[in-house]
Protein backbone atom coordinates (compact mmCIF):
# COMPACT_ATOMS: atom_id res chain seq x y z
CA UNK A 1 0.00 0.00 0.00
CA UNK A 2 3.00 2.32 0.96
CA UNK A 3 4.38 1.62 -2.29
CA UNK A 4 1.34 2.16 -4.52
CA UNK A 5 0.46 5.79 -2.29
CA UNK A 6 3.96 7.13 -2.83
CA UNK A 7 3.91 6.75 -6.02
CA UNK A 8 3.12 9.88 -8.18
CA UNK A 9 2.06 7.77 -11.18
CA UNK A 10 -0.32 5.83 -9.44
CA UNK A 11 -3.38 8.25 -8.67
CA UNK A 12 -3.16 8.69 -12.72
CA UNK A 13 -3.63 5.12 -13.30
CA UNK A 14 -6.36 5.05 -10.63
CA UNK A 15 -8.14 8.11 -12.56
CA UNK A 16 -7.74 5.98 -15.90
CA UNK A 17 -9.11 3.20 -14.28
CA UNK A 18 -11.96 4.63 -12.61
CA UNK A 19 -13.18 6.16 -16.02
CA UNK A 20 -14.59 2.75 -17.34
CA UNK A 21 -17.34 2.00 -14.20
CA UNK A 22 -20.22 3.34 -12.87
CA UNK A 23 -18.92 3.90 -9.86
CA UNK A 24 -18.22 7.00 -8.17
CA UNK A 25 -14.57 7.89 -8.20
CA UNK A 26 -12.74 7.47 -5.27
CA UNK A 27 -10.60 10.31 -3.63
CA UNK A 28 -7.66 10.58 -1.05
CA UNK A 29 -8.52 11.58 2.47
CA UNK A 30 -6.38 15.10 3.21
CA UNK A 31 -5.78 15.74 6.99
CA UNK A 32 -6.09 12.83 8.63
CA UNK A 33 -3.56 11.89 11.05
CA UNK A 34 -2.99 8.75 9.59
CA UNK A 35 -1.21 9.97 5.99
CA UNK A 36 -2.20 5.85 4.76
CA UNK A 37 -5.84 5.82 5.85
CA UNK A 38 -6.93 4.94 2.70
CA UNK A 39 -9.54 6.46 0.33
CA UNK A 40 -13.42 7.04 0.78
CA UNK A 41 -16.03 7.55 -1.97
CA UNK A 42 -17.57 10.77 -3.14
CA UNK A 43 -20.59 10.72 -0.89
CA UNK A 44 -18.66 9.81 2.47
CA UNK A 45 -18.86 12.16 4.89
CA UNK A 46 -16.34 14.89 4.98
CA UNK A 47 -13.79 14.50 7.75
CA UNK A 48 -14.00 17.19 10.58
CA UNK A 49 -11.66 20.45 9.86
CA UNK A 50 -9.80 21.56 12.79
CA UNK A 51 -9.00 25.57 12.62
CA UNK A 52 -5.11 24.49 12.77
CA UNK A 53 -2.91 22.13 11.47
CA UNK A 54 -1.62 19.73 14.41
CA UNK A 55 1.82 20.40 13.06
CA UNK A 56 1.54 24.04 12.98
CA UNK A 57 2.84 23.65 16.63
CA UNK A 58 6.29 23.30 15.22
CA UNK A 59 6.51 26.14 12.97
CA UNK A 60 7.26 29.55 13.37
CA UNK A 61 4.28 31.12 12.15
CA UNK A 62 5.13 35.10 11.87
CA UNK A 63 7.34 33.56 8.75
CA UNK A 64 5.29 31.29 6.96
CA UNK A 65 4.56 30.39 3.76
CA UNK A 66 8.48 29.15 3.37
CA UNK A 67 10.18 31.56 0.51
CA UNK A 68 11.07 28.08 -1.17
CA UNK A 69 11.30 27.75 -5.02
CA UNK A 70 8.08 26.21 -5.98
CA UNK A 71 8.48 22.57 -6.35
CA UNK A 72 12.07 22.64 -3.77
CA UNK A 73 12.49 19.61 -1.33
CA UNK A 74 13.22 21.52 1.43
CA UNK A 75 9.44 21.90 2.13
CA UNK A 76 9.39 17.73 2.39
CA UNK A 77 12.40 17.80 4.34
CA UNK A 78 10.67 20.05 6.79
CA UNK A 79 7.25 18.37 6.77
CA UNK A 80 9.31 14.75 7.33
CA UNK A 81 11.36 16.43 10.31
CA UNK A 82 8.21 17.70 12.18
CA UNK A 83 6.40 14.47 11.97
CA UNK A 84 9.37 12.90 13.18
CA UNK A 85 9.68 15.04 16.37
CA UNK A 86 5.80 14.92 16.94
CA UNK A 87 5.55 10.99 16.47
CA UNK A 88 8.71 10.60 19.06
CA UNK A 89 6.75 13.11 21.19
CA UNK A 90 9.91 15.32 21.64
CA UNK A 91 9.44 18.58 23.31
CA UNK A 92 11.04 21.19 21.07
CA UNK A 93 12.47 22.70 24.12
CA UNK A 94 14.70 19.63 24.35
CA UNK A 95 16.22 20.41 20.54
CA UNK A 96 18.92 22.58 19.85
CA UNK A 97 18.60 23.16 15.75
CA UNK A 98 21.87 24.24 14.15
CA UNK A 99 22.53 24.95 10.73
CA UNK A 100 25.05 27.18 8.64
CA UNK A 101 24.10 28.96 5.28
CA UNK A 102 22.35 28.03 2.46
CA UNK A 103 18.70 26.97 1.35
CA UNK A 104 18.40 23.78 3.61
CA UNK A 105 19.79 26.18 6.13
CA UNK A 106 15.91 27.88 6.24
CA UNK A 107 14.64 24.43 7.03
CA UNK A 108 15.87 24.65 11.01
CA UNK A 109 16.16 28.33 10.86
CA UNK A 110 13.76 30.54 10.65
CA UNK A 111 10.88 27.70 10.49
CA UNK A 112 11.29 25.24 13.19
CA UNK A 113 10.34 26.06 16.50
CA UNK A 114 13.22 25.74 18.49
CA UNK A 115 16.29 27.09 19.97
CA UNK A 116 18.33 27.27 16.76
CA UNK A 117 21.61 28.72 16.08
CA UNK A 118 22.17 30.13 12.30
CA UNK A 119 26.42 29.60 11.98
CA UNK A 120 28.82 30.98 9.32
CA UNK A 121 29.02 29.52 6.35
CA UNK A 122 30.21 25.54 7.03
CA UNK A 123 30.92 25.65 10.95
CA UNK A 124 27.32 24.36 11.62
CA UNK A 125 28.90 21.31 13.05
CA UNK A 126 32.03 23.51 15.20
CA UNK A 127 29.11 25.38 16.68
CA UNK A 128 26.88 22.10 17.34
CA UNK A 129 29.70 20.23 18.95
CA UNK A 130 29.94 23.34 21.52
CA UNK A 131 26.34 22.54 22.41
CA UNK A 132 26.05 19.12 22.81
CA UNK A 133 29.17 19.32 25.08
CA UNK A 134 28.08 22.13 27.79
CA UNK A 135 24.61 20.88 26.96
CA UNK A 136 24.91 17.23 26.58
CA UNK A 137 21.13 16.62 27.92
CA UNK A 138 20.04 18.37 24.69
CA UNK A 139 19.32 16.73 21.07
CA UNK A 140 21.41 18.72 19.15
CA UNK A 141 20.23 18.33 15.32
CA UNK A 142 22.03 20.27 12.32
CA UNK A 143 20.20 20.57 9.14
CA UNK A 144 21.81 22.28 6.28
CA UNK A 145 23.09 21.40 2.40
CA UNK A 146 25.81 20.07 0.63
CA UNK A 147 27.51 22.79 -0.18
CA UNK A 148 28.08 23.89 3.33
CA UNK A 149 28.58 21.04 5.26
CA UNK A 150 30.68 19.03 2.41
CA UNK A 151 32.69 21.75 0.92
CA UNK A 152 33.47 24.55 3.67
CA UNK A 153 32.71 22.12 6.25
CA UNK A 154 33.84 19.14 5.21
CA UNK A 155 36.56 18.96 7.48
CA UNK A 156 34.12 19.40 10.58
CA UNK A 157 31.82 16.76 9.59
CA UNK A 158 34.29 13.49 9.11
CA UNK A 159 35.96 14.78 12.32
CA UNK A 160 32.76 14.54 14.38
CA UNK A 161 31.57 11.61 12.42
CA UNK A 162 35.59 10.05 13.64
CA UNK A 163 34.93 11.50 17.76
CA UNK A 164 31.17 10.22 17.65
CA UNK A 165 29.79 13.27 19.50
CA UNK A 166 26.16 12.55 19.90
CA UNK A 167 24.72 14.77 17.06
CA UNK A 168 22.17 14.06 14.36
CA UNK A 169 23.14 15.44 11.01
CA UNK A 170 20.22 15.52 8.01
CA UNK A 171 22.41 16.68 4.92
CA UNK A 172 20.09 17.86 2.74
CA UNK A 173 22.01 16.93 -1.04
CA UNK A 174 20.63 18.77 -3.75
CA UNK A 175 24.18 18.74 -6.24
CA UNK A 176 24.90 22.40 -6.52
CA UNK A 177 25.30 25.74 -4.31
CA UNK A 178 21.32 26.71 -5.19
CA UNK A 179 20.92 30.13 -3.07
CA UNK A 180 23.82 31.78 -4.89
CA UNK A 181 23.17 31.10 -7.91
CA UNK A 182 23.91 27.53 -9.00
CA UNK A 183 27.57 27.03 -8.71
CA UNK A 184 29.28 23.34 -8.42
CA UNK A 185 29.49 21.62 -5.49
CA UNK A 186 31.18 18.96 -3.81
CA UNK A 187 28.44 16.80 -4.96
CA UNK A 188 27.95 18.00 -8.20
CA UNK A 189 27.47 14.64 -10.38
CA UNK A 190 30.19 14.16 -13.69
CA UNK A 191 29.17 15.96 -16.62
CA UNK A 192 26.93 18.04 -15.36
CA UNK A 193 26.29 21.87 -16.33
CA UNK A 194 26.66 24.74 -13.48
CA UNK A 195 26.97 28.50 -13.90
CA UNK A 196 31.00 27.58 -12.83
CA UNK A 197 30.91 24.38 -14.97
CA UNK A 198 29.17 25.43 -18.09
CA UNK A 199 31.34 23.46 -20.43
CA UNK A 200 30.40 20.31 -17.80
CA UNK A 201 31.90 19.38 -14.21
CA UNK A 202 34.81 17.11 -14.97
CA UNK A 203 35.49 16.59 -11.51
CA UNK A 204 34.11 13.49 -9.60
CA UNK A 205 31.26 13.86 -6.79
CA UNK A 206 31.80 12.86 -3.44
CA UNK A 207 29.84 9.95 -2.20
CA UNK A 208 29.08 12.05 1.00
CA UNK A 209 27.40 9.12 3.58
CA UNK A 210 29.66 6.62 2.32
CA UNK A 211 32.59 9.09 3.45
CA UNK A 212 30.99 9.71 6.95
CA UNK A 213 30.20 5.83 7.29
CA UNK A 214 34.26 5.27 6.63
CA UNK A 215 35.22 7.96 9.44
CA UNK A 216 33.12 6.43 11.94
CA UNK A 217 29.61 7.50 12.12
CA UNK A 218 27.38 5.45 14.27
CA UNK A 219 24.72 5.08 11.93
CA UNK A 220 24.78 6.47 8.61
CA UNK A 221 21.56 5.95 6.17
CA UNK A 222 20.61 7.53 2.59
CA UNK A 223 17.10 8.52 1.24
CA UNK A 224 15.53 11.10 -1.61
CA UNK A 225 12.75 13.26 -0.78
CA UNK A 226 10.60 10.66 -3.27
CA UNK A 227 11.01 8.07 -0.45
CA UNK A 228 9.35 10.81 2.11
CA UNK A 229 7.76 8.00 4.27
CA UNK A 230 11.15 5.80 4.56
CA UNK A 231 12.84 9.41 5.36
CA UNK A 232 10.85 10.40 8.26
CA UNK A 233 11.77 6.83 9.83
CA UNK A 234 15.40 6.94 9.26
CA UNK A 235 14.99 10.54 10.91
CA UNK A 236 13.89 9.25 13.86
CA UNK A 237 16.60 6.26 13.61
CA UNK A 238 19.09 9.21 13.56
CA UNK A 239 17.45 11.06 16.28
CA UNK A 240 17.19 8.27 18.44
CA UNK A 241 20.64 6.87 18.05
CA UNK A 242 23.67 7.08 20.79
CA UNK A 243 26.29 8.37 18.85
CA UNK A 244 27.12 10.88 15.87
CA UNK A 245 24.40 10.29 13.36
CA UNK A 246 23.96 11.08 9.70
CA UNK A 247 21.06 10.78 6.61
CA UNK A 248 21.71 12.33 2.92
CA UNK A 249 19.02 13.47 1.76
CA UNK A 250 18.76 13.77 -2.01
CA UNK A 251 16.63 16.48 -3.18
CA UNK A 252 15.46 17.99 -6.14
CA UNK A 253 15.96 21.53 -7.35
CA UNK A 254 14.05 22.46 -9.87
CA UNK A 255 15.80 26.27 -10.19
CA UNK A 256 19.12 26.49 -10.00
CA UNK A 257 20.28 22.47 -10.65
CA UNK A 258 16.97 22.08 -12.68
CA UNK A 259 17.30 24.69 -14.92
CA UNK A 260 21.22 23.37 -15.90
CA UNK A 261 20.48 19.95 -16.28
CA UNK A 262 17.10 20.33 -18.44
CA UNK A 263 15.32 18.80 -15.63
CA UNK A 264 13.02 22.45 -14.46
CA UNK A 265 10.14 20.37 -13.48
CA UNK A 266 10.10 18.65 -9.69
CA UNK A 267 7.79 15.90 -10.94
CA UNK A 268 10.46 15.37 -13.61
CA UNK A 269 13.25 15.34 -11.01
CA UNK A 270 11.22 13.04 -8.59
CA UNK A 271 10.54 10.50 -10.98
CA UNK A 272 14.41 10.59 -11.76
CA UNK A 273 14.93 10.04 -7.57
CA UNK A 274 12.51 7.37 -8.05
CA UNK A 275 13.72 5.46 -10.87
CA UNK A 276 17.51 5.87 -10.02
CA UNK A 277 17.17 4.70 -6.46
CA UNK A 278 18.18 1.09 -5.75
CA UNK A 279 17.65 -0.15 -1.74
CA UNK A 280 21.42 -1.21 -0.45
CA UNK A 281 19.83 -4.73 -0.04
CA UNK A 282 19.64 -5.07 -4.24
CA UNK A 283 23.42 -3.76 -4.75
CA UNK A 284 25.23 -7.21 -3.15
CA UNK A 285 25.55 -8.81 -6.10
CA UNK A 286 26.01 -5.61 -8.49
CA UNK A 287 29.55 -4.20 -9.78
CA UNK A 288 30.28 -0.79 -9.00
CA UNK A 289 30.36 0.39 -12.16
CA UNK A 290 26.81 -0.72 -12.46
CA UNK A 291 25.89 1.53 -9.24
CA UNK A 292 27.71 4.72 -10.92
CA UNK A 293 24.69 6.33 -11.35
CA UNK A 294 21.93 5.02 -8.96
CA UNK A 295 21.43 6.39 -5.66
CA UNK A 296 21.81 3.86 -3.09
CA UNK A 297 19.17 3.85 -0.60
CA UNK A 298 18.58 2.71 2.69
CA UNK A 299 20.30 2.05 6.29
CA UNK A 300 24.27 1.96 4.97
CA UNK A 301 25.51 1.57 8.70
CA UNK A 302 24.28 1.05 12.05
CA UNK A 303 26.91 -0.19 15.09
CA UNK A 304 27.40 1.11 18.81
CA UNK A 305 31.57 2.89 19.17
CA UNK A 306 32.06 5.16 22.09
CA UNK A 307 30.49 8.03 22.66
CA UNK A 308 32.98 11.20 22.94
CA UNK A 309 30.96 12.89 25.52
CA UNK A 310 30.79 10.40 27.75
CA UNK A 311 34.46 9.39 27.43
CA UNK A 312 35.09 13.95 28.30
CA UNK A 313 32.51 13.28 30.99
CA UNK A 314 34.05 10.03 32.26
CA UNK A 315 37.58 11.84 31.73
CA UNK A 316 36.58 15.22 34.11
CA UNK A 317 34.83 12.95 36.60
CA UNK A 318 38.34 11.35 37.34
CA UNK A 319 40.59 14.14 36.73
CA UNK A 320 38.10 15.97 39.53
CA UNK A 321 38.70 13.47 42.19
CA UNK A 322 42.33 13.17 41.64
CA UNK A 323 42.54 16.75 42.21
CA UNK A 324 40.15 16.37 45.57
CA UNK A 325 42.51 13.67 46.30
CA UNK A 326 45.82 15.00 45.91
CA UNK A 327 44.02 18.92 47.99
CA UNK A 328 42.76 16.68 50.73
CA UNK A 329 46.22 15.01 50.46
CA UNK A 330 48.15 18.37 50.84
CA UNK A 331 45.93 19.65 53.33
CA UNK A 332 46.61 16.51 55.60
CA UNK A 333 50.28 17.24 55.14
CA UNK A 334 50.34 21.10 56.46
CA UNK A 335 48.12 20.26 59.16
CA UNK A 336 50.50 17.74 60.39
CA UNK A 337 53.74 20.06 59.91
CA UNK A 338 51.66 23.44 62.08
CA UNK A 339 50.80 20.37 64.57
CA UNK A 340 54.66 18.99 65.29
CA UNK A 341 56.22 22.72 64.34
CA UNK A 342 57.96 21.25 61.40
Amino acid sequence: MLKRLADPEFFEALTAVNADRDEKPLRPVYGTRDPLAGLVTDDAPAAPRTSHHRLLKYLRREVLPTTFCVGCGGGTVLNAFAHAVDEMRIDPKGIVCVTGIGCSSWIPSPYFLCDTLHTTHGRAIAFATGVKVMRPDMKVIIIAGDGDLAGIGGNHLIHAARRNLDLTVFLVNNFIYGMTGGQVSPTTPFGAKTTTTPYTNVEHPFKIADIVAAAGGSYVARWTTYHAFQLMESMQNAIDKKGFSFVEIISQCPVSFGKMTGMGDPVTQLKDLRDRSIHIDDTKDLPDDELEDRFVVGKLVEHRRAEFGDGLQELITRRRETLRDELDAGLRQDTSALETGR
